[in-house]
């Protein structure tokens, strides 16, 4: 039978008794100021990323049906919606693109190149919002024919030939100025590749931002809407469907 420890029992005793623990992080919860200053987390406005979705045109802003209060920005508008944003406090970005249907194929060709809608984007924010930090989204959705985030091929993704891809697309957006370049395709070996080419090219200060996983849901389904990717044929579960806001990323590399 387990001993019962009352109020009158000495401490000395109960210390006596008391099992081996190693570990007792309830010592840190002990009152609320000590809880307050240890608390893992405090949401501030500097801790936010912006998505920001830019299309081709002039003087135009698309409200987006799926993610009432967002919009399709022209790069006019888009420079000063980046502007109100930084005053506001919010120190980065995230550049999503609405691709025009004609500049699409299954290769993404369009996505690494130099005079593409991002690169362009970026360039302009850069001169226009010069401190702001610009994370670029790395996949071929965007820019696919298929909508998928790979090349595809007798219905399969190849994933090889999509990571050679995806440094390309990268290094474009390394030169146009990017901080960060995030790949949110899961193809396997790209965070590596991406690495290694942006190392070799000169660009040792651009971050790779991981995103975490989420796995098949609809959770990106608005993205989907927004940027006019939803794969033509099949789901995204084997190449795509792992991956989860910008905002709720929880590794930098």
């Amino acid at each position: 039978m387990t001993d019962v420890v009352n109020s009158s029992t000495p401490q000395s005793e109960v210390s006596q008794s008391a099992p081996s623990v190693a570990h007792r992080p309830r010592r840190l919860r002990r009152t609320e100021t000590l809880r307050r200053m240890v608390r893992e987390n405090t949401l501030r406005v500097e801790d936010l990323i912006y998505p920001l979705f830019v299309r081709e045109g002039e003087g135009q802003r698309e409200a987006i049906p799926s993610m009432p209060g967002c919009y399709r920005y022209t790069l006019d508008l888009l420079l000063q919606e980046a502007s109100e944003v930084y005053k506001l406090g919010i120190g980065a970005i995230a550049l999503f693109p609405l691709i025009p249907s004609d500049q699409k194929d299954n290769a993404g060709t369009e996505s690494y190149n130099p005079d593409g809608l991002i690169p362009r984007a970026v360039r302009s924010l850069k001169q226009s919002v010069p401190d702001i930090l610009i994370i670029t989204d790395v996949a071929l959705d965007p820019y696919s024919s298929e909508g998928h985030d790979g090349i595809v091929q007798d219905g399969k993704i190849l994933n090889d030939e999509t990571v050679a891809v995806l440094v390309k697309q990268a290094l474009v957006q390394a030169e146009a100025g990017a901080d960060f370049v995030a790949p949110s395709d899961m193809m396997d070996g790209r965070i590596g590749a991406i690495r290694k080419a942006l190392d070799a090219e000169g660009w040792i200060d651009v971050g790779i931002l991981a995103y975490s996983a989420k796995y098949a849901s609809a959770y990106y389904g608005p993205f989907r809407d927004a940027l006019d990717s939803a794969p033509k044929f099949g789901d995204k579960k084997t190449s795509v469907d792992r991956k989860v806001s910008p905002t709720l990323v929880n590794k930098w590399l």
